[in-house]
C-alpha cells in the first residue's frame, strides 16, 4: 500500500490533548490519526453498502405470504 504524508494545522490545545490520548493508546500521534481516519472511512463505505442493499430490498419487495392478495378490511384490523 502506498503511503503519503499529509500536514494538518490544529490548534496548540487539540494537538497537545491528542497527544496524549496517543500516549494512553500505547501509540503515536501519527498512528492515532491513521487509526481513526481509516474507521471512519471504513464505517462510511459499510453505510453505503447498508444503505444500497436497504434500497435494493425495497425496490424488490417483502414477501408476507398474502401473493399480492389483500383478505381483510381495514375496519377488521382496528375494531373498536
Amino acid at each position: 500500500m502506498e503511503k503519503q504524508n499529509v500536514t494538518l494545522a490544529l490548534s496548540k490545545k487539540v494537538l497537545r490533548k491528542a497527544k496524549i490520548l496517543a500516549i494512553k493508546k500505547n501509540t503515536s500521534l501519527s498512528g492515532l490519526l491513521t487509526q481513526t481516519l481509516e474507521e471512519l472511512v471504513s464505517r462510511e463505505e459499510n453505510y453505503k453498502r447498508a444503505k444500497q442493499r436497504s434500497f435494493e430490498m425495497l425496490n424488490h419487495g417483502f414477501n408476507f405470504g398474502t401473493k399480492g392478495k389483500i383478505n381483510w378490511k381495514r375496519e377488521d384490523l382496528h375494531e373498536r
